[in-house]
Parts: C-alpha cells; sequence; structure tokens
C-alpha cells in the first residue's frame, strides 16, 4: 500500500547521514513515496537548524498531506520551541489524516499536542535509527506497516517472569489465573526524561484514569527513580490506573548500588501507587519497537503472563474474550 511519508528534523541534527540514506531508501523500497524536508539535514550548533528552522519544518510536515510525518532523529530541541508550535495547524493536519510518528525527544511534542488539542500521535520508529539500520526490526517494520495499512488494532508482550512475581506478592494484587482488564483508558507517556521535565509546563496532559507507558536510555536507576518521585509528588502518577515500564536502555550499575537496580525502583513504585505496575513493553530506544497511540482510549488486558494493549475494539464495544487476533505472531516480543 503506496503511502506518503513526510521526513522531517525538529531536533537534533542528523549525524549519520549513511543511517539517513539508507532508511528513504528502505521505505522507498517498500513502495512508498517518501519526501525529504528542505531543512531536514540542516546544522545549527547540536540543533537541525535553529529553533524557527525547526519550527517550519514542523509547520511544513502539518502542511504537507502525508499519511505519516515521520522524525529523522530525537536527541534534543523540542522543549525550546514548544511555545512557538502552530497547535490547531497540527490538530488539523491530524484530523485530515496525517500520523505523526517519533519517539525520545518526539514525546515533548506529542505531550505539547495532546495537552493543547487533545490529538492523538504515535510513538514509534524514528528514520534513522530504525529504517536506516543495517537490518530494521522486523516487529517494527511489521508494527509500522499495521499503522500504515490500517490494520493496527492493538499490540501484545510477555512480562517478563519476575514481573509477575514481583506482581503477585505485592498487596494481594494477585494475577494468579484470570488475571485482569483496565477498559477504554487513555494511554500516554513515552520519554521519562521528557515527561518529568515538562510538569508545571502548560504542556504536560493532565490525564485522570490513564494508562501511562515510559521508557528511557542512559539513565541510572537512581536517575529514574528521582523523575518517577517527581511526577508522584506533583500527583500525575496517583491519578493513573497503570503505569508500564518499556525499555530501560544503556546504563551502568556501579559497586555503590550496593543491590539497587531498576527492579528495586519497580519494587518502591509499586509500594507507591494504587495503578497496576507492568513492565517488558517492547518500546523504547531498541531496535523492537511496537507503535502505540498517544491520547487515544485503550483497554489494558493481562492474562497469566500475556499482556495486550488493545485500541482497534474501540469502535465498537466487544466483550473480554473478543481479542483483535493477537496470534498473528508479529505483535509478540519474546525475550
Amino acid at each position: 500500500m503506496k503511502k506518503h511519508i513526510y521526513i522531517y528534523s525538529p531536533s537534533s541534527a542528523v549525524r549519520d547521514k549513511a543511517g539517513f540514506k539508507r532508511g528513504i531508501k528502505r521505505l522507498e523500497s517498500q513502495g512508498h513515496e517518501v519526501e525529504v524536508d528542505t531543512d531536514a539535514l540542516a546544522r545549527h550548533q547540536r540543533f537541525a537548524g535553529d529553533d524557527d528552522t525547526r519550527l517550519a519544518a514542523i509547520h511544513r510536515a502539518a502542511a504537507s498531506g502525508a499519511d505519516i510525518a515521520l522524525i529523522s532523529r530525537g536527541g534534543y530541541g523540542l522543549s525550546r520551541i514548544l511555545p512557538g508550535i502552530n497547535y490547531k495547524a497540527v490538530s488539523k493536519a491530524i484530523a485530515g489524516g496525517t500520523r505523526f510518528v517519533g519517539l525520545s525527544d518526539f514525546t515533548a511534542f506529542q505531550m505539547a499536542v495532546m495537552a493543547k488539542t487533545g490529538a492523538v500521535t504515535w510513538a514509534g520508529p524514528a528514520l534513522g535509527e530504525d529504517f536506516g539500520a543495517e537490518e530494521p526490526d522486523d516487529i517494527m517494520e511489521a508494527c509500522f506497516d499495521d499503522l500504515i495499512t490500517g490494520q493496527g488494532e492493538g499490540t501484545g508482550w510477555q512480562l517478563p517472569k519476575s514481573a509477575i512475581d514481583s506482581i503477585a506478592t505485592s498487596q494481594g494484587k494477585s494475577m494468579a489465573g484470570a488475571g485482569f482488564s483496565i477498559k477504554d483508558a487513555v494511554l500516554w507517556g513515552g520519554n521519562l526524561a521528557m515527561l518529568s521535565s515538562l510538569v508545571g509546563t502548560p504542556y504536560l496532559p493532565a490525564v485522570k484514569g490513564g494508562i501511562l507507558f515510559i521508557e528511557d536510555v542512559a539513565e541510572h536507576p537512581y536517575r529514574v527513580e528521582r523523575m518517577l518521585t517527581q511526577l508522584l509528588h506533583a500527583g500525575v502518577l496517583a491519578q493513573q490506573k497503570a503505569i508500564v515500564f518499556g525499555q530501560f536502555t544503556n546504563y551502568s550499575l556501579v559497586p555503590h548500588d550496593k543491590g539497587f537496580k531498576l527492579a528495586s525502583v519497580i519494587s518502591w513504585l509499586q509500594g507507591k501507587v494504587k495503578a497496576r505496575v507492568l513492565t517488558g513493553l517492547p518500546f523504547g530506544h531498541v531496535p523492537t519497537k511496537v507503535l502505540l497511540p498517544v491520547g487515544l482510549k485503550t483497554t489494558l488486558v493481562v492474562e497469566g503472563r500475556d499482556a495486550f494493549l488493545l485500541w482497534g475494539h474501540l469502535d465498537g464495544e466487544h466483550g473480554h474474550h473478543d481479542h483483535p487476533s493477537h496470534d498473528d505472531g508479529h505483535h509478540h516480543h519474546a525475550h
């Protein structure tokens, strides 16, 4: 299914030009029409052009009429231009069928769009690190394909065994047997550093009864805990029905930690919130990543070790067992 994909750079300058070109070739080889923003390779300091240049790129992406507006990469740079974004234009583009896709620094844009307009964006791949990889990940590509063809109805993954044990022992939230479901809760979140940096600004949406998903890269568990503490003390976590940990990667523990690790943080969090705390979501700064609708009502279902986030059913009510076909293989992330 041929689609129009618009590539632009709202954050850091593209350093890996080879990966950028490989990504474009990859998408073209799948039959898509790829339009590259005039300033996609611009550079100013560490940014992909100065603030005005990057704002203009966002507005060109919104005006492009593309099916998908895909960032070249994350990095840093969106936070400082949030006040200059024309949110009406972005939300109009989304209503017209353009899906904005990205992750990492892009979380700032996604949260701001959600806070200002309620429009839905997609947490997913970036051009360079994902499509520009020597061998792009099959699950990532399958999920992207689902989004493009309108087949994406949800995603599933296996909860790590450690997660099951810790959930079973924490405050009687036993998951033996039946499991549970949380229906029609707004899915939101993304990069934890970006989320915590937006607390107290007009750009963090006030989500009640939501499912918050988080991921981060190169952040030691104590920093992860500190960011979660900020969301906790700001009252954000108390409003959520579930907190779902994606992938936290590329950090090193030190002798001084004396057993303090990411699992310690998760266990600490479980004692601080009423929300269900789940782990293992295949999303983050990793090759295998699913696509997630940010700002859309979803249903979270857990059965034994299987977790599902379902959104395709929301156009018509289904019972607990009428899952969209989630056994087609590529939705599953094996550990």
